[in-house]
């Protein structure tokens, strides 16, 4: 896929988040209100929307991604709904992130880290999530199944759980909790 079809996929608002209850994904990590929650790789800013409610007035929602014309799209919605708790910044999540020290309590992931550009960067990309995790701050994961599905990455780009696990427990994180979406996974992490 090139990046005009990635950028278009992402216009049309194709998601994860249409495949599993957002109330469970949010149940389950926990969000509450006054928390600041990333939405790392947003896409089409779903998951941001949905947190922006739960975290509500006191707290803030922050949607990167690094298609510019993504986050635009966001922009306009956050505009045109009054919204004033989410901030969408442009970012290659690979380099360094537009976020301070200890400022993030939930960073997400959803369908990311499968993505070749993240896998080969991903020490650089643990570094500074830790770097804007608060103490007690969490990773949480979401990747589509390595199964056989009609959607979703081409199978040798899917990752299980124990190969998403692996890959950020090498960096200094432990897992906290697996939890099982259909046809998808999240996995909880927190800071060694």
């Amino acid at each position: 896929m090139d990046n005009h079809d990635s950028i278009n996929r992402q216009k049309k608002g194709v998601s994860s988040f249409t495949l599993h209850d957002p109330e469970t994904i949010f149940r389950e990590i926990k969000l509450k209100e006054g928390d600041s929650f990333l939405d790392l790789g947003c896409g089409a800013g779903d998951y941001a929307f949905y947190a922006s409610r739960i975290v509500g007035l006191s707290g803030v929602v922050y949607a990167i991604d690094k298609w510019p014309e993504v986050i635009s799209m966001i922009t306009s919605k956050v505009i045109s709904r009054g919204i004033s708790n989410i901030k969408a910044m442009p970012c290659d999540i690979t380099a360094s992130l537009p976020l301070e020290d200890s400022s993030i309590d939930v960073c997400l992931l959803a369908t990311v880290l499968h993505i070749p550009d993240v896998v080969q960067n991903i020490k650089n990309l643990l570094k500074e999530i830790r770097r804007i995790l608060k103490s007690e701050g969490r990773i949480v994961v979401i990747e589509i199944k390595k199964e056989e599905m009609p959607f979703g990455p081409p199978m040798h780009l899917r990752l299980s759980p124990y190969d998403t696990e692996s890959m950020i427990s090498s960096n200094g994180f432990t897992k906290i909790r697996l939890t099982d979406l259909g046809y998808s996974y999240m996995i909880q992490f927190e800071r060694r």
